[in-house]
């Protein structure tokens, strides 16, 4: 039998510990032991994005990643967009610009998004489009995911997507 290691991270600003086994991945341990079910697993191989959060700044696969790597790290879920009870910004772009469906892929759409609007300092729509290919919806023609991208982009950053 492995024996369980202890596992110490920052989710949404909270300290969180508790125990995984070497194999544990970061997606299990969020989901199983942290309760924190809003970072869906997909494809199990990286490829889809579904289980996208932020570690140290850093959009990552949660699937890819063991938990006991992220020990000590900072972690971003999708429940921690929302503030006070208020959506996050991307989340309401989301919904005006029709960007979501079933839904089940949109916690690592919105996880990617942040990731690439936050790394560049503007983007075109086509600098959107080839970050957004990053995740994979199998339900919506993501013209809607990049228009509410591209909008955010330029809310952060104050120039228009297809600009720079």
């Amino acid at each position: 039998m492995t024996k369980k290691r202890n596992v110490t991270v920052t989710v949404n600003g909270e300290a969180h510990s508790g125990e995984a086994e070497p194999r544990t991945l970061l997606a299990d341990f969020l989901r199983d032991e942290l309760r924190l079910t809003g970072t869906h697993v997909g494809c199990e191989h990286g490829v889809c994005g579904a289980c996208t959060v932020i570690v140290d700044g850093f959009a990552a696969r949660s699937c890819l990643m063991f938990a006991v790597q992220a020990d000590g790290a900072e972690i971003n879920t999708i429940e921690g967009l929302a503030e006070n009870g208020n959506m996050h910004p991307l989340q309401k772009l989301f919904s005006e610009h029709r960007a979501l469906q079933c839904g089940f892929c949109t916690p690592g759409m919105l996880m990617t998004a942040i990731d690439l609007v936050h790394s560049h300092d503007s983007l075109t729509e086509e600098e959107v489009r080839i970050g957004m290919s990053a995740a994979l919806c199998r339900c919506t023609g993501y013209e809607g995911i990049v228009n509410a991208v591209a909008e955010y982009a330029r809310q952060v950053h104050g120039k228009d997507a297809g600009n720079g």
